[in-house]
């Protein structure tokens, strides 16, 4: 009898641990369908979908909606709700909106009212893409006189406002928030001027919006349009990592936001595009004048040994990436160039393997795909590549207008932003 309770009780516990790991495999498989900021999972761009096609026609959408506007931020998806910003630019007007991922019906619609804003002509005023978790949509509207984050509930219900000062920049601000945990986190940067504010980088609660903490930061010649990434110790907790003109790259901790390592070195002109974790490297880039200036590969510090921070190579080239994020998948460094080129890197030691041009210029960023990298190029055309060794280009594909936006992938669906339409592909079998 004694050894049938063992058993029985051995058979218990075999149970409840398999309940267990399947309730972990089936959260894990649930986040893995959702795309919560800009370039999805940890700004990475990696997407494990299998329904993505390579080659399309217009017969092949799910839907394509007019929005009420126009705009260059990227869409967020959570479970049946993609969420996305554009503007009405000589109203001064910003919309959110949130569309059902099945027909893109609009299933509501939230409108804020902007202060005129100047900023370059090929910025506007709904760049910032915004961030999703499982309770609010976090939406970031910045411009000369006043930033607001704003929350909202899934069905659009208001949930809080947060106002600060406004951003003093030549080009007008583009960074996006992101969701850390409990937190929304945002870059808050200011260039020279006469009136200029202290520029810093902020964190809220999620669910009241209240300050969780505030580094200030140094304001420079050249504000940066950034948003950051975590990075991952093999010992140690996890880290925000940030880029920008005036620090270089940044670790700090997202408990207390406090910097444990930094290599302010690293960069020589404006960064735009946002770091990318390439195994035990963090890498960014920086540029001028629709020009790539620096690609830089940091070896991040530690904790309680912050020095350890070193630069472990760069590459100061004219052809590395500028404006759009790069890519690293296995031990490639795929980048994508404002004047259209695409290199391929080994993420290891900078090594080129290949430079093409397959069509033309970038602002929008890639992402991953089954093999394949998918980027939309500024006249609105996706490219597919072989995200390989040796050069392949696959598809051009047109969307019909501009577009400066990245893809965004959930639930075996891509969704493509161009300048006033957002567009859905896939979840079909090939």
């Amino acid at each position: 009898m004694r050894k049938l309770k063992q058993l029985s009780a051995k058979h218990n516990r075999h149970l409840a641990g398999l309940a267990v790991s399947c309730a972990i495999l089936l959260a894990a498989t649930a986040q893995g369908q959702e795309w919560t900021r800009f370039r999805g999972p940890n700004g990475q761009g990696i997407s494990h979908a299998k329904t993505i096609p390579i080659k399309w026609t217009e017969s092949d959408y799910n839907w394509k909606v007019s929005l009420p506007g126009g705009g260059h931020s990227s869409p967020v998806i959570w479970r049946d709700k993609v969420f996305v910003t554009a503007c009405d630019q000589s109203a001064n007007r910003g919309f959110l909106l949130a569309l059902n991922v099945l027909d893109g019906k609009i299933l509501w619609q939230k409108e804020y009212a902007l202060t005129p804003y100047r900023m370059n002509n090929l910025n506007s005023y709904a760049t910032a893409t915004p961030a999703v978790d499982a309770n609010c949509i976090y939406a970031l509207w910045p411009t000369a006189d006043q930033t607001t984050l704003v929350a909202l509930s899934h069905d659009g219900a208001e949930v809080w406002k947060r106002t600060f000062g406004g951003v003093h920049c030549q080009h007008g601000a583009g960074s996006s928030p992101i969701v850390l945990d409990d937190i929304v986190v945002f870059t808050y940067e200011h260039e020279n001027s006469e009136k200029e504010p202290q520029s810093a980088w902020i964190a809220v609660d999620c669910k009241t919006g209240q300050p969780r903490w505030k580094l200030e930061r140094q304001t420079s010649p050249k504000t940066s349009y950034s948003t950051p990434c975590v990075y991952s110790p093999e010992t140690g907790p996890p880290q925000l990592v940030f880029t920008s003109f005036a620090h270089g790259v940044t670790g700090v901790d997202p408990r207390t936001g406090t910097v444990v390592w930094e290599v302010k070195s690293a960069f020589i002109s404006r960064v735009v595009s946002s770091p990318v974790i390439a195994g035990g490297l963090v890498i960014g880039t920086c540029g001028d004048a629709s020009s790539g200036k620096r690609l830089v590969a940091i070896q991040p510090g530690k904790s309680d040994k912050p020095n350890e921070a070193i630069e472990a190579y760069k590459l100061d080239s004219s052809s590395v990436s500028y404006v759009p994020t790069s890519i690293a998948i296995g031990d490639l460094l795929l980048t994508f160039h404002d004047m259209g080129y695409v290199s391929c890197l080994r993420s290891a030691t900078g090594e080129q393997l290949w430079l093409q041009k397959p069509a033309g210029k970038f602002f929008g960023s890639p992402v991953w795909v089954n093999g394949n990298l998918y980027c939309i190029t500024t006249e609105g055309e996706v490219i597919v590549i072989k995200a390989a060794p040796t050069y392949e280009l696959l598809a051009v594909n047109p969307l019909g207008e501009k577009s400066h936006a990245t893809p965004a992938i959930a639930s075996e669906r891509i969704y493509l932003r161009t300048y006033s339409h957002l567009i859905c592909i896939g979840g079909k079998k090939e």
